[in-house]
């Protein structure tokens, strides 16, 4: 029997290589509002992050959301992502 392959993606914030299912997906749907996924299937651009916040501020500090987006990111989206997480946690 092989060994079903799991697929990695990379943390957009720390930049480890980690399994899919551990990471959070953030997607940019195609009329461009960005969310957080937790079904990791809705339409878009998606970039993962590691469900920890200190990775989201990584992220935001280097500007890596916007460089995966191509786009600009308003600060209310970052706190909204940052509420999503604590969220997610509890």
């Amino acid at each position: 029997m092989q060994q079903k392959r799991v697929p990695l993606r990379k943390c957009t914030g720390c930049g480890e290589m980690k399994p899919k299912k551990e990471l959070v997906r953030i997607v940019k749907d195609p009329e461009g509002a960005i969310s957080l996924d937790r079904t990791g299937k809705k339409a878009g651009r998606g970039a993962y992050i590691c469900p920890d916040e200190a990775c989201l501020a990584a992220a935001r500090k280097a500007r890596r959301l916007e460089k995966a987006f191509s786009c600009q990111i308003p600060d209310a989206v970052y706190t909204q992502l940052e509420e999503a997480l604590q969220t997610d946690d509890g």
